[in-house]
């Protein structure tokens, strides 16, 4: 199901994380931010410096088509971009075309920015774009049920931990190309929303 033609991916900004709609303008940097320490892409895909640009234009083609809205995640220090994040699988009300649910996915961060808060308040400007200006019922975020990192990390924002999908979804860990996986699926509902953006908040300003 695409995203209503009326939502668009705007420019979000905090105070060290912008993200900006994905652009080949992106690729130099993200190559250099991809060819950091790989150690801790083994349960999911990060592109190489060689296939950034396939990379773009794979999600450029999903953008057009409506079934993603990608970002780059700028590292306001540098200006530089250090990773890419994106909603995705919108889901619409039965009734109006107008957005229900959405999911956050697609996120990969260099290893240098990497428990430098971007990624937290990276999810804090996406969730609050989605619950305050799209006025979505819930957010889904999911990832490899065997990924305990990425599990911790999810967990810290304060989504909720709804189950282990098993063999919910295509592989992206490197080797296990035709394969499922796991996933761990996990949310946040519109009535949640207030107490985990105070929750958020505080963690963001630290």
């Amino acid at each position: 199901m695409p995203f209503p033609r009326s939502l668009t991916a705007p420019v979000l900004e905090g105070a060290r994380v912008r993200l900006e709609p994905l652009d080949h303008r992106h690729a130099p940097d993200l190559a250099a931010a991809a060819e950091e320490d790989r150690s801790s892409y083994s349960l999911t895909w990060v592109p190489t410096a060689a296939e950034v640009d396939a990379y773009i234009d794979a999600q450029l083609a999903k953008s057009a088509a409506g079934a993603l809205l990608a970002y780059a995640q700028v590292d306001l220090r540098t200006g530089r971009a250090v990773g890419a994040t994106a909603y995705w699988d919108p889901r619409l009300w039965p009734d109006r075309d107008a957005l229900c649910a959405v999911e956050i996915g697609f996120t990969w961060l260099a290893a240098s920015a990497q428990g430098s808060g971007i990624n937290r308040e990276a999810k804090f400007l996406l969730f609050t774009h989605a619950f305050e200006q799209w006025q979505v019922a819930r957010v889904d975020l999911k990832t490899d049920a065997r990924n305990a990192r990425s599990r911790a990390a999810i967990e810290k924002l304060g989504a909720s931990f709804e189950g282990v999908l098993r063999n919910w979804s295509r592989s992206w860990a490197p080797g296990e190309q035709g394969r499922l996986r796991d996933s761990a699926m996990y949310s946040i509902i519109a009535s949640e929303w207030p107490g985990c953006r105070a929750h958020l908040a505080r963690q963001v300003q630290r």
